[in-house]
């Protein structure tokens, strides 16, 4: 098949590729790379900053038009594909609806359904947007809502998800905000993950040797994206990891990274313990997924329903906490005085992604639902 995979979200286009050119399927990736994040493409579709950078990417985006056809599947990241308003991108999505064969959109991130319904029906215990029958009121969470409920967002969204072929969901998150709307082309597919090389993961039955041994300190990762900082609950996650850090130096030590290139990023993650991600998750999403390919022991998103929607049934690897600062300060302390579990969590680490996240099974998941949507055209 020739797949056309446009934008991108945290890498999941760029190893999706990967994974589906493996299968042998012509792929071409076209993106902005995700902003700063840098994620490989192959073709380029980023804003320049300053005033005029609209008025550039139009012209990049109409130049490059004719590149974007003839494709028998084209799956868009999010209603948002492109760095455009929303009352530009209906045209452009309507060009390429006309001009080729299936039409996937991507339940992968912020968009309106996920904002509508963790507003107003609220599957979620917890989410970016409620702590139960509470809405948050953070800044992030407020322009998230005001961007996507009521606006041009908002429309060019139900447009997109009314006419598509199908929509595929990455997260149990997104699934049960996607599925009572559209219940009959709603699939949902793990996010892939490249297994890395055996010689920088403990692999899937090799003991840790730097913990197995006590080595000291514990390094505990956390990835500060500055823009949604307050709105991921990485500032909450910090807190207590300081606070931790700050009581056990002799135990344990944090490394912190703030808003940097991918490649730089896995960099800096490459031989920590313990990383910190995403506050009010039920799942790890991409980069804590990675984190746990590489051995890496996640705290953050871990709740029953994660394994459930997996269908996974004995490995619990993830270090599941409650959407505040004691909790998460709690987790970290107990894992720091009393880390007899940590080579055990490691290990199924890397079993619980190479099972469920792999780039290749996860596009041959793919790979199936875009002959059943080809075959239903």
């Amino acid at each position: 098949m020739r797949i056309l995979l446009l934008g991108e979200y945290s890498n999941v286009h760029a190893t999706l590729a990967k994974g589906l050119r493996t299968l042998g399927h012509n792929v071409v990736v076209a993106s902005n790379g995700d902003s700063w994040k840098n994620y490989p493409r192959d073709i380029d579709l980023a804003r320049s900053p300053g005033k005029w950078g609209g008025v550039g990417l139009m012209a990049k985006v109409y130049a490059t038009l004719p590149r974007l056809r003839n494709f028998d599947i084209v799956q868009l990241i999010n209603p948002m594909f492109i760095e455009l308003k929303a009352e530009r991108i209906r045209p452009i999505y309507d060009y390429l609806r006309n001009h080729n064969g299936a039409v996937v959109l991507g339940a992968f991130g912020m968009d309106y359904y996920w904002v509508s319904e963790c507003v107003e029906k609220k599957p979620l215990r917890y989410s970016d947007f409620n702590i139960g029958d509470e809405l948050r009121t953070n800044a992030d969470a407020l322009r998230y809502r005001a961007g996507w409920v009521g606006t041009a967002h908002e429309r060019l969204n139900k447009y997109i998800a009314n006419d598509c072929d199908h929509i595929v969901t990455g997260l149990y998150e997104y699934d049960v905000c996607y599925r009572p709307n559209f219940p009959d082309k709603t699939t949902f597919i793990p996010f892939p993950i490249k297994m890395p090389p055996l010689s920088t993961s403990v692999g899937a039955g090799r003991v840790p040797s730097r913990v197995a041994n006590g080595c000291t300190p514990l390094r505990i990762f956390i990835g500060i994206n500055k823009e949604r900082s307050e709105y991921k609950g990485t500032d909450i996650m910090l807190r207590a990891a300081e606070d931790v850090v700050s009581k056990y130096s002799h135990r344990a030590e944090l490394i912190k990274v703030e808003s940097v290139p991918f490649e730089e990023y896995q960099r800096l993650m490459d031989g920590s313990d313990i990383m910190l991600d995403q506050l009010y998750s039920y799942t790890p999403s991409m980069n804590p997924l990675l984190a746990m390919s590489k051995g890496i022991v996640c705290v953050g998103g871990g709740e029953p329903e994660n394994y459930q929607i997996l269908g996974e049934e004995k490995l619990r690897p993830i270090i599941n906490v409650e959407p505040n600062y004691y909790s998460v300060y709690s987790a970290l302390e107990q894992v720091v005085t009393n880390p007899s579990d940590l080579c055990r969590m490691k290990r199924e680490s890397v079993e619980y992604v190479k099972k469920h996240h792999d780039y290749i099974k996860v596009a041959k998941q793919y790979e199936t639902l875009y002959n059943k949507v080809k075959s239903e055209k």
